[in-house]
């Protein structure tokens, strides 16, 4: 249904940090970075891209907005959370783990510039 998201930052470097170690503990290939500075993490399953606000403006995150990536494993999802916090999020909600009831394995973050994550992994 998507073909892409992005996010907007006010520091590209601790964007890319942080989107390079999180997204690789998922296995996607570090950003390509265009002639713009924008930050581009491709997959076969969309795109996930990061940016400065093309309005000048500072970056700010959406109020209710949680961007959510698959994980294959609850490992995959608590090494996306390790590799968050070390690179400047922050763990947020209840610590990584299963959800009573949902049959969910989950994991928040709050990146760099407050935007919400969410690593999933769908048990059983």
């Amino acid at each position: 249904m998507f073909s892409h998201i992005m996010v907007g930052a006010n520091d590209m470097a601790k964007a890319k940090t942080f989107y390079d170690a999180t997204l690789g503990a998922l296995g996607v290939p570090p950003a390509r970075v265009d002639d713009k500075g924008r930050l581009f993490y491709m997959t076969p399953q969309g795109v996930f891209a990061v940016t400065k606000p093309i309005d000048g403006q500072a970056a700010t995150h959406a109020n209710g907005a949680t961007i959510g990536f698959a994980c294959s494993s609850p490992e995959q999802a608590n090494a996306w959370h390790a590799a968050g916090v070390a690179n400047g999020g922050t763990s947020i909600e209840d610590p990584p783990g299963p959800r009573q009831g949902s049959g969910l394995y989950l994991a928040y973050l709050r990146d760099p510039d407050g935007n919400k994550l969410c690593a999933l992994h769908r048990l059983g």
